[in-house]
């Protein structure tokens, strides 16, 4: 069974690279497959995420059942993804 937050971290990752990559559309259609399960299996009606060097975690505020909430994810491991596409561009079609 995933939790919110699992399903969180995996919108955060992709929202990674899609803002990153804003003409892959797959990596768009990802995000938005990660942002319909938050609504439809958790009833999370808003979420944004904000990069927070200081800290060293991207802050994801989110909005489920009438009540803003926090989650915070290691920028180290939200970013994996986006960096290692970076890092070997052939495998991702870039």
């Amino acid at each position: 069974m995933r939790s919110v937050e699992d399903v969180l971290g995996h919108w955060l990752t992709i929202h990674i690279v899609s803002t990153a990559r804003p003409h892959d559309a797959a990596a768009r259609d990802t995000a938005s497959f990660f942002r319909s399960l938050l609504a439809s299996d958790f009833g999370v009606t808003a979420v944004a995420a904000v990069k927070d060097e200081q800290s060293g975690h991207y802050i994801v505020e989110y909005e489920r059942g009438g009540e803003k909430r926090v989650a915070r994810f290691s920028i180290e491991l939200a970013e994996a993804m986006w960096r290692q596409m970076e890092a070997e561009p052939e495998k991702y079609g870039w």
